[in-house]
């Protein structure tokens, strides 16, 4: 029996830059308010968002991904040329192939690196990220690219009360290399499909394009509307603020650290409540760091970490060499967290 030759990566991994991109329309709830019965004092006491951003025409999937990835690659210090892989995580590029990862590997001038989409919807990020760190060591790649990019004012159904002012667009990068020492704990990742009707697409793109009009959901005008994202808003409360901070006890238990050793929480950006709920539960000490990025942001899915973290670091909130707990949960229902040291 032939012996293959085992594989030489690096020792550890660890996250050497990072990059975010926001649309320029900043949308108050002002806007929201046009097209659904609600107020801004109740928008703000039930998520905690004042404003959110919106993409225009330019401002596409791939053209976001591009100018938050050049940033995190400046970050880096590294040419895009020793970028080996490129990972996206998004459920709002709507080409089913190619992955848009391939244009923006093309467009950034890395030399014809390995890229691909994933489609893990708020623990998008997460799960890039555990990809990542396993190709620096495993040897694949000596530089990945971890990208979240969302348009989810595409998927926002802005008569639906319970969801038109959760979602924004945006992009977060980050670069994942070689490192001498632990950076990136172990992930604690899953999924529970038996709740996966809780977090959905309102239409499957199938039935969208055959369906006869009248069996379509149509908007105040008569008009078919577009398939857009739709939650049990309770149902997934519950499920974030009970299950979701055992998973980031978990996280902080396989790294072997407890909440006194951390800096910095940045869980994914959903809802304040959810936010605040978790710190509570995971009894985090008053000198951790809280990303509240939602308040601004929105709901970016895949990139409110990413965004988060770069948001934190750019301010001064958070510093270079920090130990941060992330963690992103979403529709299928899924989710992955780990601890990592900022770059």
């Amino acid at each position: 029996m032939a012996k293959i030759r085992p594989s030489k990566g690096a020792p550890y991994a660890r996250i050497l830059g990072v990059g975010g991109y926001r649309p320029t329309r900043v949308v108050p709830n002002e806007v929201i308010l046009e097209k659904i019965d609600s107020s801004d004092e109740w928008i703000r006491s039930r998520s905690g968002i004042e404003t959110r951003h919106w993409a225009g025409p330019e401002e596409t999937v791939a053209a976001m991904s591009v100018e938050a990835a050049g940033k995190a690659i400046a970050d880096a210090g590294i040419d895009a040329d020793r970028i080996g892989a490129v990972v996206v995580s998004t459920v709002s590029h709507f080409s089913q192939t190619p992955a848009v990862a391939t244009e923006i590997a093309d467009k950034l001038g890395t030399d014809k690196a390995a890229a691909f989409d994933i489609s893990a919807g708020c623990a998008g990020f997460g799960y890039g990220l555990t990809l990542a760190k396993g190709m620096v060591v495993e040897g694949s790649a000596e530089y990945v690219l971890v990208i979240g990019v969302e348009r989810l004012s595409d998927l926002t159904d802005l008569e639906d009360r319970a969801t038109a002012f959760l979602f924004g667009d945006g992009a977060g990068a980050v670069v994942v290399g070689p490192s001498k020492e632990p950076a990136i704990g172990p992930t604690v990742w899953g999924s529970e499909g038996d709740k996966a009707g809780t977090i959905k697409q309102t239409v499957p793109w199938d039935r969208f394009a055959t369906a006869d009009a009248s069996e379509l959901p149509q908007d105040s005008a008569g008009n078919v509307k577009f398939p857009a994202i739709t939650q049990e808003g309770q149902a997934v409360f519950r499920w974030a603020v009970f299950e979701m901070a055992k998973v980031a006890q978990q996280a902080l238990d396989a790294a072997g650290i407890t909440s006194d050793d951390l800096d910095v929480f940045i869980p994914h950006q959903a809802n304040v409540r959810i936010i605040d709920s978790m710190v509570k539960t995971l009894k985090l000490p008053e000198h951790v760091t809280v990303a509240r990025d939602i308040r601004t942001t929105g709901n970016t899915s895949a990139a409110s970490i990413p965004l988060a973290m770069e948001r934190l670091l750019a301010t001064g909130e958070a510093k270079s060499g920090d130990t941060a707990l992330v963690i992103g949960f979403g529709a299928g229902l899924v989710y992955a967290a780990t601890v990592v040291t900022l770059p």
